[in-house]
Protein backbone atom coordinates (compact mmCIF):
# COMPACT_ATOMS: atom_id res chain seq x y z
CA UNK A 1 0.00 0.00 0.00
CA UNK A 2 1.24 3.20 -0.99
CA UNK A 3 0.97 6.24 1.65
CA UNK A 4 -0.03 9.68 0.19
CA UNK A 5 3.17 10.66 1.39
CA UNK A 6 4.99 7.66 -0.77
CA UNK A 7 3.14 8.87 -3.98
CA UNK A 8 4.08 12.37 -3.52
CA UNK A 9 7.56 11.25 -3.19
CA UNK A 10 7.46 9.31 -6.15
CA UNK A 11 5.98 11.81 -8.10
CA UNK A 12 8.78 14.32 -7.10
CA UNK A 13 11.66 11.74 -8.14
CA UNK A 14 9.69 11.41 -11.43
CA UNK A 15 9.83 14.99 -11.68
CA UNK A 16 13.01 15.49 -10.94
CA UNK A 17 14.87 12.28 -12.91
CA UNK A 18 12.98 12.85 -15.61
CA UNK A 19 12.87 16.82 -16.19
CA UNK A 20 16.95 16.43 -16.08
CA UNK A 21 18.14 16.88 -19.47
CA UNK A 22 21.80 17.72 -20.81
CA UNK A 23 21.49 21.45 -21.68
CA UNK A 24 23.46 23.00 -24.48
CA UNK A 25 23.69 26.56 -24.21
CA UNK A 26 23.72 28.80 -21.16
CA UNK A 27 22.88 32.02 -19.92
CA UNK A 28 25.56 34.00 -18.35
CA UNK A 29 23.99 34.63 -14.96
CA UNK A 30 26.29 32.94 -12.60
CA UNK A 31 24.93 30.61 -9.79
CA UNK A 32 24.87 32.34 -6.17
CA UNK A 33 27.99 30.56 -3.99
CA UNK A 34 25.53 29.31 -1.10
CA UNK A 35 23.30 27.53 -3.96
CA UNK A 36 26.39 26.31 -5.05
CA UNK A 37 27.46 25.02 -2.03
CA UNK A 38 24.33 23.44 -1.07
CA UNK A 39 24.45 21.67 -4.47
CA UNK A 40 27.40 20.11 -3.69
CA UNK A 41 27.62 19.20 0.02
CA UNK A 42 24.07 17.35 -1.04
CA UNK A 43 26.04 15.20 -3.95
CA UNK A 44 28.33 14.38 -1.36
CA UNK A 45 26.35 12.11 0.19
CA UNK A 46 26.34 10.19 -3.44
CA UNK A 47 27.14 6.21 -2.55
CA UNK A 48 31.10 4.44 -2.61
CA UNK A 49 32.37 1.37 -2.38
CA UNK A 50 32.84 0.93 1.42
CA UNK A 51 32.68 4.60 1.84
CA UNK A 52 35.66 4.99 0.42
CA UNK A 53 34.31 8.91 -1.34
CA UNK A 54 37.10 8.33 -4.19
CA UNK A 55 36.28 11.91 -5.88
CA UNK A 56 38.03 15.24 -6.45
CA UNK A 57 35.86 18.18 -7.82
CA UNK A 58 37.10 21.38 -8.59
CA UNK A 59 34.48 23.76 -9.59
CA UNK A 60 36.10 26.58 -11.26
CA UNK A 61 34.45 30.05 -12.10
CA UNK A 62 35.12 33.84 -13.06
CA UNK A 63 38.06 34.58 -14.62
CA UNK A 64 39.25 31.34 -14.01
CA UNK A 65 36.49 29.54 -15.97
CA UNK A 66 37.50 32.39 -18.91
CA UNK A 67 41.79 31.50 -18.78
CA UNK A 68 40.80 27.58 -18.40
CA UNK A 69 38.18 27.73 -21.69
CA UNK A 70 41.14 29.68 -23.64
CA UNK A 71 43.40 26.87 -22.60
CA UNK A 72 41.44 24.45 -23.73
CA UNK A 73 40.57 25.93 -27.51
CA UNK A 74 44.03 26.55 -27.44
CA UNK A 75 45.03 22.59 -26.89
CA UNK A 76 42.13 21.52 -29.05
CA UNK A 77 43.83 23.60 -31.82
CA UNK A 78 46.59 22.25 -31.24
CA UNK A 79 46.19 18.57 -31.56
CA UNK A 80 47.47 18.44 -27.76
CA UNK A 81 45.52 15.80 -25.84
CA UNK A 82 46.40 13.99 -22.80
CA UNK A 83 43.44 11.39 -21.77
CA UNK A 84 43.65 9.86 -18.09
CA UNK A 85 41.31 6.77 -19.13
CA UNK A 86 41.82 5.45 -22.58
CA UNK A 87 39.03 5.71 -25.50
CA UNK A 88 38.07 4.38 -28.55
CA UNK A 89 35.32 4.45 -30.69
CA UNK A 90 35.72 0.34 -30.27
CA UNK A 91 34.23 0.35 -27.26
CA UNK A 92 30.66 0.65 -28.06
CA UNK A 93 29.15 -2.39 -29.64
CA UNK A 94 26.39 -1.57 -32.76
CA UNK A 95 23.35 -1.34 -30.77
CA UNK A 96 25.02 1.25 -28.74
CA UNK A 97 26.46 3.07 -31.81
CA UNK A 98 23.21 3.43 -33.29
CA UNK A 99 21.63 5.54 -30.28
CA UNK A 100 24.59 7.38 -30.49
CA UNK A 101 23.85 8.38 -33.52
CA UNK A 102 20.35 8.79 -33.11
CA UNK A 103 21.18 11.40 -30.18
CA UNK A 104 23.75 13.30 -32.54
CA UNK A 105 21.03 13.62 -35.39
CA UNK A 106 18.62 15.33 -32.82
CA UNK A 107 21.31 17.76 -31.46
CA UNK A 108 22.88 18.89 -35.05
CA UNK A 109 19.72 19.01 -36.72
CA UNK A 110 18.20 21.76 -33.89
CA UNK A 111 21.87 23.24 -34.67
CA UNK A 112 20.90 23.09 -37.99
CA UNK A 113 24.73 21.08 -39.04
CA UNK A 114 24.61 18.92 -42.09
CA UNK A 115 25.31 15.22 -41.16
CA UNK A 116 28.46 15.42 -43.45
CA UNK A 117 29.36 19.05 -42.21
CA UNK A 118 32.25 18.10 -40.84
CA UNK A 119 34.22 21.50 -40.36
CA UNK A 120 30.73 22.67 -38.79
CA UNK A 121 30.73 19.75 -36.39
CA UNK A 122 34.15 20.46 -35.45
CA UNK A 123 33.85 23.91 -35.31
CA UNK A 124 30.50 23.84 -32.77
CA UNK A 125 33.32 20.52 -30.48
CA UNK A 126 35.39 23.40 -30.29
CA UNK A 127 33.46 26.02 -29.19
CA UNK A 128 31.68 23.51 -26.75
CA UNK A 129 35.57 23.82 -24.65
CA UNK A 130 34.02 26.75 -23.42
CA UNK A 131 31.02 25.05 -21.55
CA UNK A 132 28.39 26.27 -24.01
CA UNK A 133 28.68 29.39 -22.30
CA UNK A 134 27.65 27.97 -19.08
CA UNK A 135 29.48 30.39 -16.04
CA UNK A 136 30.68 27.04 -14.10
CA UNK A 137 32.29 24.19 -15.15
CA UNK A 138 33.26 20.91 -12.11
CA UNK A 139 35.88 18.58 -12.78
CA UNK A 140 35.92 15.65 -11.52
CA UNK A 141 38.90 13.24 -10.60
CA UNK A 142 39.49 9.74 -9.47
CA UNK A 143 42.66 8.79 -7.84
CA UNK A 144 45.71 8.57 -9.51
CA UNK A 145 45.19 4.60 -8.74
CA UNK A 146 41.91 4.57 -10.30
CA UNK A 147 40.49 2.13 -11.88
CA UNK A 148 37.39 0.72 -13.47
CA UNK A 149 35.71 0.15 -9.89
CA UNK A 150 36.92 3.42 -8.52
CA UNK A 151 35.40 5.21 -11.81
CA UNK A 152 32.54 3.86 -11.26
CA UNK A 153 32.53 5.12 -7.57
CA UNK A 154 32.96 9.11 -9.17
CA UNK A 155 30.33 7.98 -11.94
CA UNK A 156 27.62 7.42 -9.16
CA UNK A 157 28.73 10.62 -7.47
CA UNK A 158 28.37 12.26 -11.03
CA UNK A 159 24.59 11.50 -11.42
CA UNK A 160 24.05 12.61 -7.87
CA UNK A 161 25.43 15.61 -8.83
CA UNK A 162 23.70 16.02 -11.23
CA UNK A 163 20.28 15.24 -10.05
CA UNK A 164 21.15 17.59 -7.12
CA UNK A 165 21.49 20.74 -9.60
CA UNK A 166 18.40 20.24 -10.78
CA UNK A 167 16.29 20.40 -7.75
CA UNK A 168 18.01 23.57 -6.81
CA UNK A 169 16.85 24.66 -10.49
CA UNK A 170 20.02 24.50 -11.84
CA UNK A 171 20.65 23.54 -15.39
CA UNK A 172 23.95 20.90 -16.16
CA UNK A 173 25.55 19.41 -18.88
CA UNK A 174 28.00 16.36 -18.56
CA UNK A 175 31.20 16.30 -20.85
CA UNK A 176 33.43 13.79 -21.36
CA UNK A 177 35.22 15.79 -24.02
CA UNK A 178 37.03 18.14 -20.92
CA UNK A 179 38.49 15.22 -20.37
CA UNK A 180 40.52 14.35 -23.60
CA UNK A 181 42.57 17.68 -22.37
CA UNK A 182 43.47 16.45 -19.01
CA UNK A 183 47.02 18.14 -18.42
CA UNK A 184 45.72 21.12 -19.58
CA UNK A 185 42.95 20.99 -16.97
CA UNK A 186 45.25 19.84 -14.22
CA UNK A 187 48.05 22.75 -15.49
CA UNK A 188 45.82 25.96 -15.82
CA UNK A 189 44.24 24.88 -12.29
CA UNK A 190 47.75 24.09 -10.82
CA UNK A 191 46.10 20.62 -9.96
CA UNK A 192 48.89 17.85 -8.72
CA UNK A 193 47.72 14.40 -9.61
CA UNK A 194 44.57 12.41 -9.71
CA UNK A 195 42.50 11.15 -13.05
CA UNK A 196 40.24 13.59 -14.82
CA UNK A 197 37.14 11.15 -15.99
CA UNK A 198 34.98 14.08 -16.99
CA UNK A 199 33.53 17.67 -16.81
CA UNK A 200 30.10 19.52 -15.90
CA UNK A 201 29.23 22.57 -17.20
CA UNK A 202 26.18 24.45 -15.25
CA UNK A 203 24.38 27.57 -15.20
CA UNK A 204 20.81 28.67 -15.82
CA UNK A 205 19.55 27.53 -19.38
CA UNK A 206 18.80 29.80 -21.85
CA UNK A 207 15.07 28.68 -22.37
CA UNK A 208 14.96 30.21 -26.03
CA UNK A 209 18.18 28.91 -27.79
CA UNK A 210 16.92 25.30 -30.25
CA UNK A 211 19.39 23.04 -28.73
CA UNK A 212 18.40 22.82 -25.26
CA UNK A 213 14.36 21.78 -26.77
CA UNK A 214 15.75 18.38 -28.60
CA UNK A 215 14.25 15.27 -27.33
CA UNK A 216 16.46 11.96 -27.50
CA UNK A 217 14.44 8.42 -26.42
CA UNK A 218 15.35 5.88 -23.95
CA UNK A 219 15.86 2.09 -24.95
CA UNK A 220 12.72 0.21 -24.01
CA UNK A 221 13.20 -1.14 -20.58
CA UNK A 222 13.29 -5.05 -21.97
CA UNK A 223 16.09 -4.19 -23.88
CA UNK A 224 18.53 -3.14 -21.43
CA UNK A 225 16.74 -5.04 -18.41
CA UNK A 226 16.03 -8.62 -17.28
CA UNK A 227 14.25 -9.68 -14.29
CA UNK A 228 14.83 -13.36 -13.11
CA UNK A 229 12.79 -14.61 -11.06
Amino acid sequence: MTTAAGTDLVTAAETLIRGRRAIRSFRPTPVPEETQRAIFALAATAPSNSNAQPWQVEVVSGRTRDALADALQAAHARGRRSVDFPYSEDIYTEVHQKRRAAAGGALYGALEIGRDDHDARDAYNAESLRFYGAPHVALLFAPDTAEARLAADVGMYGQTLLLAMQAHGVASCPQGLLSFYADTVRDTLGVRGGKLLFGISFGYADDHAPVNRIEVTRAPLDETTRFHR
